[in-house]
């Protein structure tokens, strides 16, 4: 039978920097198709680094591969947890990681983005003029507004707002995953919160429309991240679909979003962990 994936062509591209306060960039990032994450470790000079390139080592074996299968990264995510483990052996204050990103797999004889998260990295699609967020924060933050206790304007300054709820290498912090189907014509962005903590979602909407490369959107991005105070790592990936996508005329009217089966996948927990290496990352 034809693979699905063969007709889909894509242009992407990535850029990384330490910004303007750290001494180390504790981002990593791989940008080889199928597969595109971001990890922002924790842990300071000591292992945040160490710990971020450890989740994207588990991820290497799936790239230059013709057909990436929903296990084959559950397995990495579940490599990558104890690979993270291994890391924080070897320190004092311990270490972990955000894992997003999405990574290109046939579904049902389709082309489909698997989305994975863990932590407060992010993943963003736009197309047209419009951008929507596919990921969820697992943050303190994001509960608080999703239980109604923080109006959504307040999150950006809410001083609690660097804690996290899930990390790679932690217990309790199973990944989220869901599936979209891939569309002619819509850019992905993911990206730490090194960006998103600089940029509002108007601006980095403004910044994906301007109608450039990927290359160019992703260093004009970045630029506008430093320019804003550059207080964090900065690292993000943009991925364009050229072709063998879904036309948008075959979008269905509902939401094309859903969660990935979880009676072979365990996508969701409601027990949360705070983790207090990534307490009060921007000065």
């Amino acid at each position: 039978m034809p693979n699905s994936l063969d007709s889909v062509r894509l242009s992407f591209a990535a850029v990384t920097d330490v910004g303007r306060k750290r001494a180390v960039n504790e981002d990593s990032l791989l940008a080889e198709s199928p597969v595109f994450i971001v990890a922002d470790g924790m842990g300071g000079h000591e292992a945040g680094d160490k710990a971020s390139a450890a989740v994207v080592n588990e991820f290497k074996a799936l790239t230059n591969r013709a057909n990436v299968t929903i296990d084959d990264v559950t397995r990495a995510v579940e490599g990558a947890h104890r690979a993270v483990q291994g890391v924080a052996e070897f320190t004092t204050r311990g270490a972990g990681s955000t894992l997003t990103g999405v990574i290109l797999v046939e579904h049902e004889n389709t082309p489909q983005w698997l989305v994975v998260n863990i932590g407060d990295s992010r993943v963003y699609r736009m197309h047209a003029t419009d951008l929507g967020q596919l990921t969820v924060d697992h943050s303190v933050v994001q509960q608080l507004v999703a239980d109604g206790t923080l109006r959504p304007e307040e999150a950006a300054t809410y001083v609690g707002r660097n804690v996290i709820t899930r990390a790679v290498g932690s217990p309790d912090s199973p990944p989220d995953y869901w599936l979209h189907p891939v569309v002619t014509g819509e850019r992905l962005l993911i990206c730490s919160d090194g960006l998103t903590g600089e940029l509002g979602d108007e601006t980095i909407r403004a910044g994906l429309t301007l109608g450039g490369s990927t290359q160019q959107t992703a260093e004009a991005l970045l630029a506008q991240a430093l320019e804003s105070g550059g207080r964090d790592n900065v690292t993000l990936i943009i991925v364009d679909v050229i072709a063998g996508g879904r036309r948008v005329d075959d979008e269905p009217s509902t939401a094309s979003q859903y969660a990935v089966d979880t009676s072979t996948i365990d996508v969701r927990s409601n027990d949360t962990i705070e983790v207090p290496g990534k307490k009060g990352r921007r000065s």
